[in-house]
Protein backbone atom coordinates (compact mmCIF):
# COMPACT_ATOMS: atom_id res chain seq x y z
CA UNK A 1 0.00 0.00 0.00
CA UNK A 2 1.37 3.33 -1.30
CA UNK A 3 0.94 6.20 1.67
CA UNK A 4 -0.11 9.23 0.70
CA UNK A 5 2.55 12.11 1.32
CA UNK A 6 1.77 14.03 4.60
CA UNK A 7 0.80 17.49 3.62
CA UNK A 8 2.02 20.25 5.48
CA UNK A 9 -0.15 21.72 8.26
CA UNK A 10 -1.94 24.80 7.10
CA UNK A 11 -1.09 27.99 8.98
CA UNK A 12 -3.18 30.83 9.47
CA UNK A 13 -1.23 33.46 7.24
CA UNK A 14 0.69 36.09 9.70
CA UNK A 15 -1.59 38.43 11.47
CA UNK A 16 -0.15 42.46 10.48
CA UNK A 17 0.32 43.89 13.98
CA UNK A 18 -2.01 46.73 14.32
CA UNK A 19 -0.76 50.46 13.51
CA UNK A 20 -1.93 52.55 16.48
CA UNK A 21 -4.90 54.91 14.95
CA UNK A 22 -4.12 58.27 14.71
CA UNK A 23 -7.79 58.64 16.50
CA UNK A 24 -8.78 57.37 19.33
CA UNK A 25 -12.58 56.47 19.46
CA UNK A 26 -14.70 55.90 23.44
CA UNK A 27 -13.61 57.47 26.59
CA UNK A 28 -11.86 54.24 27.10
CA UNK A 29 -9.11 54.36 24.41
CA UNK A 30 -8.98 58.13 25.15
CA UNK A 31 -8.69 57.95 29.11
CA UNK A 32 -6.02 54.78 28.77
CA UNK A 33 -4.35 57.19 25.90
CA UNK A 34 -3.92 59.45 28.98
CA UNK A 35 -3.65 57.16 31.87
CA UNK A 36 -5.92 58.96 33.67
CA UNK A 37 -9.50 57.37 34.53
CA UNK A 38 -12.39 58.19 32.02
CA UNK A 39 -14.02 60.48 34.27
CA UNK A 40 -10.89 62.92 34.80
CA UNK A 41 -10.79 62.81 30.83
CA UNK A 42 -14.26 63.29 30.88
CA UNK A 43 -13.81 66.61 32.93
CA UNK A 44 -10.76 67.32 30.86
CA UNK A 45 -12.85 67.58 28.28
CA UNK A 46 -15.27 70.09 29.62
CA UNK A 47 -12.64 72.57 30.86
CA UNK A 48 -11.46 72.76 26.82
CA UNK A 49 -9.36 69.64 25.81
CA UNK A 50 -10.05 69.00 22.13
CA UNK A 51 -12.45 66.07 21.68
CA UNK A 52 -15.63 65.95 19.59
CA UNK A 53 -18.56 64.04 19.91
CA UNK A 54 -19.96 62.26 16.26
CA UNK A 55 -23.20 60.43 17.40
CA UNK A 56 -22.62 58.72 20.25
CA UNK A 57 -19.06 58.44 20.41
CA UNK A 58 -16.14 60.29 21.00
CA UNK A 59 -13.41 60.85 19.14
CA UNK A 60 -9.78 62.45 19.85
CA UNK A 61 -6.83 62.64 17.96
CA UNK A 62 -3.53 61.47 19.61
CA UNK A 63 -1.25 64.52 18.36
CA UNK A 64 -3.81 67.09 19.66
CA UNK A 65 -4.03 64.96 22.90
CA UNK A 66 -0.35 65.72 22.86
CA UNK A 67 -0.58 69.16 21.65
CA UNK A 68 -3.07 69.88 24.40
CA UNK A 69 -1.32 68.48 27.18
CA UNK A 70 2.03 70.47 26.54
CA UNK A 71 -0.25 74.02 26.83
CA UNK A 72 -1.77 73.03 29.89
CA UNK A 73 1.95 72.07 30.99
CA UNK A 74 3.47 75.60 29.99
CA UNK A 75 5.88 73.16 27.37
CA UNK A 76 6.55 74.74 23.97
CA UNK A 77 7.09 71.43 22.74
CA UNK A 78 4.38 68.41 22.35
CA UNK A 79 4.23 66.31 25.25
CA UNK A 80 5.28 62.41 24.66
CA UNK A 81 2.96 60.27 26.35
CA UNK A 82 4.94 56.82 27.15
CA UNK A 83 2.88 53.33 26.16
CA UNK A 84 4.23 49.89 26.72
CA UNK A 85 6.28 49.71 23.66
CA UNK A 86 7.77 52.77 23.69
CA UNK A 87 11.43 53.51 23.88
CA UNK A 88 11.81 56.08 26.42
CA UNK A 89 15.66 56.69 26.07
CA UNK A 90 15.75 59.46 24.17
CA UNK A 91 12.78 61.61 25.43
CA UNK A 92 14.72 60.83 28.78
CA UNK A 93 18.25 62.32 27.08
CA UNK A 94 16.30 65.13 25.92
CA UNK A 95 14.72 65.63 29.28
CA UNK A 96 18.04 65.66 30.85
CA UNK A 97 19.72 68.20 28.20
CA UNK A 98 16.85 70.35 29.07
CA UNK A 99 16.78 70.12 32.33
CA UNK A 100 20.87 70.79 32.74
CA UNK A 101 20.33 73.80 30.26
CA UNK A 102 18.36 75.28 33.10
CA UNK A 103 20.38 74.29 35.86
CA UNK A 104 23.02 75.74 34.56
CA UNK A 105 21.27 79.61 33.69
CA UNK A 106 20.28 79.30 37.53
CA UNK A 107 24.05 78.73 38.21
CA UNK A 108 25.06 81.45 36.34
CA UNK A 109 22.72 83.73 37.94
CA UNK A 110 23.85 82.85 41.31
CA UNK A 111 27.56 83.60 40.87
CA UNK A 112 26.81 87.36 40.01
Amino acid sequence: MKQKPKSAKKSRPATKPKVKNERLKSWNEIASFLGQPITVAQRWARSGMPVTREGRFMYASREELSRYLSREAGLDVPVHIATENTDLSADLKRALAHARAGNQGKTRNRKR
